[in-house]
């Protein structure tokens, strides 16, 4: 009985003591997360004022980001999840001054300043992090001493815990390798904001590598190697969009986007393709110069006809539909583009009452039918566009054992997901959802998003680069990303 009695005894004990061990880790991480969240530096350099400070909780990254014209770069190179931030706060009047007027920059000079500053708010923020942690920790193993009396315990993991954090952070924190490849991004009310700063930014001067440079009075140079890609300033664009699905609400917005230029909609038009939604979006077949349209699996053959006859440029695997019902050739000259569509297969029939006709998922024939459709066209067309993504598995699988000689887009929807894969010889763009998941949609948590194309056809046809643009339904908040498009051997 007394055995018996001694062995719980000894079993509480040691519950009070992984507990508290536990109470204590717990604390100290709380004490180390402080100043993550809270601590900043501000630093003057000679190009103006940068504010440091560092976001926990996000993809590693590293961003530089000007609040007064609401613009940024970010270069994935921090392995922490947490996202390193360096805000231009005020630009120095004189160095702005003299940039105008054609006065060179001491890039090495004021790289080593920022780099100085950052290594300096580094040390500061993981010193503070490690003191945070170790004080709250050993503050709660003090707290409960009376339950645990033995402080060799608790107060010892308080350190160690706080110690192995601070080390973890000056391992993971600090960019390594080349800072490159940034990705630009956009904050704002609406689209045409984040659009506008695009667009200023292929205005400047200068090579792609220092789009920011107007906007940043050289802040961009500190982060950025300086590339010689020529500027995008005056290449063709277009608009890709896709899967609206009768959100007719949204058709300003895609108007405005689109502007004079081409539209590309690439499927899920509608939901249903039935002659009333046709009616109520019958009007986008005039946004554009032109629209060209290929179905996906929410749209029908009735509504193909009507668009055609409308003027609409609609595309389909046997050519162009023509207004009477015919069709035309399968690869159409659009904006300088050699481009064919391929119509969805679950397109909706009117003579089946529009039935739904989607089974998930393309099956492994239809893959191989895409494929054989595609292979002639190989070298000889510029851009495909097809609705279901799953059909280009087999094709791109292909292309990626033998690279096309010549560039190949492909335009994609359905997934309501803006994307971009981008391979030897091949990308696949993908512009999300512009109805934001649609009328019929509104338990989807879905962003209103289309994609931008730049291109040159001169002296042929090459991808220079893709705007991703996304827009919270709720807030209103926008986010433009640029992704540069051109081969490896013209970086």
């Amino acid at each position: 009985m007394w055995a018996r009695r001694d062995l719980k005894s000894r079993l509480i004990t040691y519950l009070r003591r992984a507990l508290s061990i536990f109470l204590v880790v717990l604390a100290t991480g709380a004490g180390a997360y402080l100043p993550l969240a809270a601590y900043h530096q501000s630093s003057t350099l000679s190009v103006g004022e940068i504010r440091m400070s560092v976001s926990p909780g996000h993809r590693g990254a590293l961003d530089v980001y000007v609040p007064l014209v609401d613009w940024g770069a970010r270069f994935e190179a921090i392995r922490a999840p947490i996202r390193v931030r360096v805000d231009l706060q005020t630009v120095n009047r004189g160095v702005a001054t003299g940039l105008a007027q054609g006065q060179s920059l001491d890039i090495d000079k004021v790289r080593a300043e920022a780099e100085q500053a950052l290594t300096t708010y580094l040390m500061r923020l993981i010193a503070l992090t490690v003191l945070s942690g170790a004080a709250l920790g050993l503050l709660v193993a003090f707290a409960i001493r009376s339950r645990v009396p033995r402080l060799r315990w608790t107060a010892p993991t308080a350190i160690i815990v706080s110690v192995g954090i601070g080390v973890a952070l000056a391992l993971l924190i600090p960019p390594r390798g080349e800072i490159s490849n940034p990705q630009y991004y956009a904050h704002g009310p609406d689209i045409p904001r984040a659009l506008e700063a695009v667009e200023a930014a292929q205005r400047t001067p200068g090579v792609l590598d220092q789009e920011l440079d107007a906007q940043l009075v050289g802040l961009a140079r500190l982060v950025i190697e300086p590339g010689r890609r020529e500027s995008l300033a005056g290449q063709p664009t277009i608009t890709v969009a896709s899967d609206l699905h009768n959100n007719a609400v949204a058709l300003g917005v895609l108007e405005r986007a689109a502007g004079d230029g081409p539209l590309f909609f690439v499927g899920d038009l509608t939901d249903r393709g039935s002659p009333l939604e046709t009616n109520l979006v019958r009007r986008v077949a005039h946004m554009g110069d032109p629209f060209v349209f290929v179905s996906g699996n929410h749209d029908s053959d009735y509504l193909s006809r009507e668009l055609a006859k409308e003027g609409a440029i609609v595309l389909t695997r046997r050519g162009r539909l023509k207004a009477d019902g015919t069709y035309g050739p399968v690869i159409n000259k659009i904006a300088g583009l050699r481009v064919a569509g391929y119509d969805d297969p679950f397109e909706r029939k009117s003579a089946d009452s529009y039935a739904d006709r989607f089974d998930n998922a393309p099956q492994p024939g239809m893959q191989e039918t895409f494929l054989q459709w595609l292979r002639p066209l190989i070298g000889k067309v510029d851009v495909v566009m097809v609705h279901e993504p799953g059909l280009l598995t087999t094709a791109l699988q292909v292309l990626e054992d033998d690279p096309p000689q010549s560039p190949l887009v492909f335009f994609v929807g359905h997934t309501h997901k803006t994307g971009l894969e981008k391979d030897p010889g091949v990308t696949v763009l993908n512009g999300g959802s512009i109805g934001a998941g649609g009328t019929g949609n509104l338990a989807e948590s879905t962003s209103l998003s289309l994609a931008r194309f730049v291109f040159t056809t001169e002296p042929a046809f090459q991808p220079l680069a893709a705007d991703l643009v996304s827009i919270d339904p709720g807030t209103g908040n926008s986010e433009a990303r640029r992704e540069i498009l051109e081969p490896e051997t013209t970086r």
